[in-house]
């Protein structure tokens, strides 16, 4: 086991002091740099990059290079786990991924098998792997997956959405058979989750992109319950170290007190939430990451500084503060200004770790 150099991330994830708030950002392996779109050019396609555990060790340490960020997050995508069910998942250009067999029938929900980790998705436990050893303990290595719900959307949407009709359809009037569908995928996230930990992820985080969208009875029985299911099924101790798990609902801020009762170390928060709200309300239970708006970064470089700081002020002093954007870092933004984020953080939070 390789002592790891940086471990701030992980200890303020179990809500343990740090000298100062760690940082890293959603989606830090991407588009905004140029090295990313060089490395992903000579790969062909993004899940040709995705397939290649040597590509994908590469596009996740190139963010590690430019700036001091405190974690590395494995490079990959939601969509693995669905792709390994046989859906026959694609990407066209201009319009995100998209699903050859999409799942609407009985019989699509009955030919629904949860997928072998290292055998089916053996392309990304190699990644993890291959990250791990190239790390060399530099910083820990986060991995992660889709929340049952929302693979299921991009399942029997057949790709992206924006009114949700079908899966609606289906939850309103055949739950059962949406229930069987989340149920499979709870089974085949903890399973991929675990073979990613036993592979060297030291935390993992569930991507609950889509449970925003949802009504708060429904965000309970058909996107919490199954995030909890997860949770209780995971190791949470690898290598003689407690492995964190963090959940996070994009426009989930007025469910973080069933969020915090669901099994989590931590709750993501996007933007939308005050953090320091958030924080009075969940109160010693969780750890929290988040949540600067990722607009902030096309601003000039006192703004960036400015944001970084009021969100600090707002957390407050002590522990339990994993700083980030409230969701990826968007494409068309300059590195220069990532690099300022990250930087500001470390600066501007030290008083508040004395």
């Amino acid at each position: 086991m390789t002592e790891l150099k940086n471990d701030r991330f992980l200890r303020a994830l179990m809500k343990e002091p740090v000298d100062v708030t760690p940082v890293w950002m959603m989606r830090q392996a991407g588009r905004y740099l140029p090295e990313y779109r060089e490395t992903r050019g000579q790969a062909g396609d993004f899940m040709s990059l995705c397939m290649n555990p040597e590509l994908a060790c590469e596009v996740t340490i190139q963010p590690l290079e430019r700036f001091p960020l405190d974690a590395a997050i494995l490079f990959s995508d939601i969509l693995t786990i669905p792709d390994a069910m046989g859906l026959g998942l694609y990407f066209e250009t201009g319009e995100g991924p998209k699903f050859r067999k999409p799942v609407r029938t009985a019989a699509d929900v009955e030919a629904l098998t949860v997928p072998d980790p290292e055998k089916d998705l053996g392309y990304v436990m190699d990644a993890v792997r291959t990250i791990r050893k190239e790390l060399n303990g530099r910083v820990p290595l986060i991995g992660f997956s889709g929340s049952p719900w929302t693979l299921a959307t991009y399942m029997i949407e057949g790709g992206s959405s924006k009114d949700f009709r079908r899966i609606k359809g289906m939850m309103y009037d055949q739950p059962q058979m949406l229930h069987q569908v989340l149920d499979v995928l709870a089974q085949s996230v903890t399973s991929y989750l675990n073979a990613q930990i036993k592979a060297g992820a030291q935390a993992v985080q569930i991507f609950d992109t889509w449970g925003g969208v949802l009504s708060p009875q429904c965000y309970q029985e058909f996107s919490l319950k199954y995030m909890q299911k997860i949770a209780a099924g995971l190791i949470r101790e690898h290598d003689g170290r407690k492995v964190p798990v963090i959940m996070f609902t994009k426009n989930g801020g007025q469910w973080l007190e069933s969020m915090a009762d669901a099994g989590a170390d931590v709750l993501g928060l996007d933007w939308t939430t005050p953090i320091g709200e958030a924080r009075s309300r969940v109160g010693d239970k969780v750890a929290l990451q988040g949540n600067m708006d990722p607009s902030v970064l096309y601003a000039s470089e006192a703004t960036i500084r400015k944001e970084v700081a009021r969100i600090l002020e707002s957390y407050g002093p002590g522990n339990g503060h994993v700083f980030n954007l409230g969701h990826g870092i968007h494409q068309f933004v300059e590195p220069e200004k990532a690099g300022v984020f990250v930087r500001a953080v470390h600066e501007l939070s030290a008083e508040y770790h004395s």
